[in-house]
C-alpha cells in the first residue's frame, strides 16, 4: 500500500468526506458546506489519492460508501473533534456570552423543564437565546449534524458519539375527565374506552403505541393528535381517554384525574442527549448543569 499523503488530508478535506458520508451524496454535501459540487468532488478524488481508496462508488443513482470509508469515518471524526478543542477559545462567562442554544424537545419534555432553564439564563445569562425544535424520537443526526445542540428525551439514539444523562424518572398513565366518567376499572375497559392518541409530527408513534401492538392489544383511537398539548381540550368534557407521562399531572393536564395504566410498562427515565464533540466545551457544560439542576428541582417537588 502507497504511503499515506498526509498533505491532503486537511481540516477542510476532511470535513468533506465526512459531510459525503454523512449525506449520501455529493449535492447535498455541497449544500450542507456552501460550496460547489465539483469543489467537493475535486476535494474527494485528493482523498482517494492521499488515502489510497475509493471512498465512494456508484449504486444506481447515488453513491455508497466503501469499507474502507466506513471504517475510517469514526477516526476522521474523533480528530476533527480534537482539533476543534485546540481552539475554544476564551473562557465562558454566562454573564457576557451571546449566542443561541437549540433544544430538540417534545411538548411534554419542553413545557416540564425548558421554563425553568429560561428563567435561568434571564438572570445569569441574557445574552443566551433559547431555540425549540420537536425531537420526535431523536436520530444521532440530530446532534451529529448540529441541527440542535441537546435532546431532551426517554429515547436515545444507539450511537458510541452520543452522550447522555438522566435527568428525572416518569411513567405512562391514564389521563380522564372526572366530571364525565369513572377512571377504566380494568384492561378490558381501558381497551373498550374511545381514546385520544399521538402521533408524532415526525411520524413515529409513541412507544406505549408499540408495546401495545407487539402484545396484540387494539384500543379505539378516535382523536390522534402530533403533541400532548393537543389533549387537554379534546378531553375536557367528554369520557375520552388520553395515556401520557404523570408529570403531566404537574402542568398540562392538572385538571383532571388519573389511574395506573391496566398492562405493564416500564418507567421511564428523561434523558438528555448530546455529541461527543461538545463533552468538554465549557458553554455547552453550563447549559447541561442548568438543565440538570431544573430537573432536580422537579425531582425534589415530586418525592
Amino acid at each position: 500500500m502507497n504511503p499515506i499523503d498526509t498533505f491532503n488530508l486537511d481540516f477542510r478535506a476532511l470535513s468533506t468526506f465526512l459531510a459525503v458520508l454523512d449525506e449520501g451524496s455529493v449535492s447535498r454535501a455541497a449544500v450542507r458546506l456552501g460550496v460547489t459540487q465539483s469543489a467537493v468532488s475535486h476535494t474527494l478524488e485528493r482523498l482517494r489519492q492521499a488515502l489510497g481508496d475509493p471512498l465512494f462508488v456508484k449504486s444506481g443513482r447515488g453513491i455508497v460508501p466503501t469499507r474502507y470509508a466506513l471504517q475510517a469515518g469514526p477516526h476522521i471524526r474523533q480528530i476533527l473533534d480534537d482539533l476543534q478543542s485546540l481552539s475554544s477559545g476564551p473562557p465562558f462567562s454566562p454573564a457576557t456570552a451571546e449566542f443561541t442554544f437549540t433544544i430538540a424537545a417534545n411538548d411534554y419534555q419542553r413545557d416540564l423543564l425548558l421554563p425553568g432553564l429560561v428563567r435561568t439564563l434571564r438572570q445569569e445569562a441574557p445574552g443566551i437565546s433559547l431555540q425549540v425544535i420537536p425531537s420526535g424520537i431523536p436520530r444521532a443526526d440530530l446532534l451529529r449534524k448540529d441541527v440542535c445542540d441537546l435532546v431532551i428525551s426517554p429515547h436515545a439514539p444507539e450511537a458510541t458519539d452520543i452522550m447522555q444523562r438522566g435527568l428525572m424518572a416518569d411513567r405512562m398513565v391514564v389521563f380522564y375527565d372526572p366530571d364525565y366518567r369513572k377512571p377504566p376499572a380494568d384492561l378490558p375497559e381501558y381497551l373498550k374506552a374511545d381514546h385520544i392518541a399521538l402521533l408524532f409530527a415526525t411520524g413515529e408513534k409513541p412507544t406505549v403505541e408499540t408495546a401495545m401492538d407487539t402484545r396484540g392489544l387494539v384500543r379505539r383511537n378516535v382523536v390522534t393528535v402530533s403533541n400532548f398539548s393537543g389533549l387537554p381540550e379534546f378531553l375536557r368534557g367528554t369520557d375520552m381517554l388520553a395515556t401520557a407521562p404523570e408529570g403531566m399531572s404537574k402542568h398540562l393536564l392538572r385538571d383532571f384525574a388519573w389511574v395506573p395504566l391496566p398492562f405493564d410498562f416500564k418507567p421511564f427515565t428523561l434523558l438528555m442527549l448530546w455529541h461527543r464533540r461538545n463533552q468538554n466545551d465549557p458553554a455547552h457544560k453550563w447549559l447541561r448543569n442548568q438543565v440538570n439542576a431544573v430537573a432536580a428541582t422537579l425531582n425534589g417537588l415530586k418525592s
